[in-house]
């Protein structure tokens, strides 16, 4: 199965970055696993367990998903939203801020044969973040959606002076991820490097 693959669609940058500019200082949460990393992670909760804004957490076990105040704030992420329809778990903004690491580690019962999905859409990167997944260094550039296998080992380094920011979104597998993953099929061969695990 896949290890990671980006969709066919990408979306706008200038109107991702012009939502990002919506985002008020108050609204990050710093993440909760303060295990998993070093320096500023943080967290921008627009659907989340009970709605609640400063919850960021995506508990595996929750079902009670509904969007935050803060996503009304945010027409474009809307829109780019709605281009996954799935049903949804969360969906946040995840910015690691330059200078900041994320040290390897794995996360539960979250790929495709889970029967839950992550995607992430770049909104500000650089060269100088290595994002590092099931050994392998993906490079995304904003702008465009990414799938990746969340149950294998993944780390990322922001050497930048700027924070990366991703749209990240959660949903359960149905009909329309199952199309997702057949489109990737097509395109890719097994052997292909950075695509297939």
């Amino acid at each position: 199965m896949f290890l990671a693959f980006n969709l066919e669609q990408t979306f706008d940058v200038a109107r991702l970055r012009a939502d990002l500019a919506r985002v008020e200082a108050a609204d990050w949460v710093p993440h909760f696993n303060r295990a998993y990393y070093e320096g500023d992670w943080s967290a921008v909760a627009l659907r989340s367990i009970g709605g609640l804004p400063r919850r960021i957490d995506p508990s595996p076990a929750a079902t009670d998903f509904r969007d935050t105040p803060h996503m009304v704030r945010f027409p474009y992420f809307q829109e780019v939203v709605a281009a996954f329809p799935m049903p949804l778990r969360t969906v946040r903004l995840l910015r690691l801020a330059g200078g900041s690491s994320i040290m390897e580690h794995t996360d539960v019962d979250l790929g495709y044969e889970d029967g839950m999905v992550r995607f992430h859409v770049p909104i500000v990167t650089s060269p100088l973040v290595e994002f590092r997944l099931g050994g392998q260094r993906i490079d995304m550039l904003p702008g465009e959606a990414w799938y990746m296998d969340f149950n294998q080992p993944h780390s990322v380094r922001n050497t930048a002076d700027i924070d990366r920011v991703h749209l990240v979104i959660d949903g359960f597998v149905n009909d329309w991820v199952h199309g997702v993953f057949a489109e990737a099929a097509s395109r890719f061969d097994a052997d292909q490097p950075g695509a297939p695990a």
